[in-house]
């Protein structure tokens, strides 16, 4: 029995670890990418916005011109526009690129007055 093991074929040697960091010019890269894309983001949803406050603006002047009995065309598809571009601005707002922004919590104030 110890002539099998001595002869047996010797365990093969622990592969390599495969690196899973990132090359750290790759990461500041990707990371600048996601700042980027972010701001373009946010670029995009002021405008965006400007555009909704426009709309919604145009739609109260042509409410207020309006009366009970005659409400026109113009009018509600005035208010579709305002919701389909709602609808983009919120979608919009929940996009984002990267990890996100750990924040910390606040922290407790402590009154120097006793209750």
């Amino acid at each position: 029995m110890c002539g099998t093991l001595l002869g047996a074929a010797p365990a093969p040697a622990a592969s390599p670890q495969v690196e899973t960091r990132q090359d750290p010019a790759q990461k500041e890269m990707q990371d600048r990418m996601a700042r980027e894309a972010n701001k373009k983001r946010q670029q995009d949803i002021r405008e965006q916005t400007d555009k909704l406050f426009q709309l919604a603006t145009e739609l109260k002047a042509a409410v207020d011109k309006s009366n009970e009995n005659l409400l026109s065309i113009d009018v509600i598809r005035k208010a579709d526009e305002v919701e389909k571009l709602a609808k983009k601005v919120k979608e919009k707002m929940k996009e984002s690129v990267g990890p996100p922004v750990k924040e910390e919590p606040p922290r407790p104030v402590i009154s120097p007055y006793p209750h």
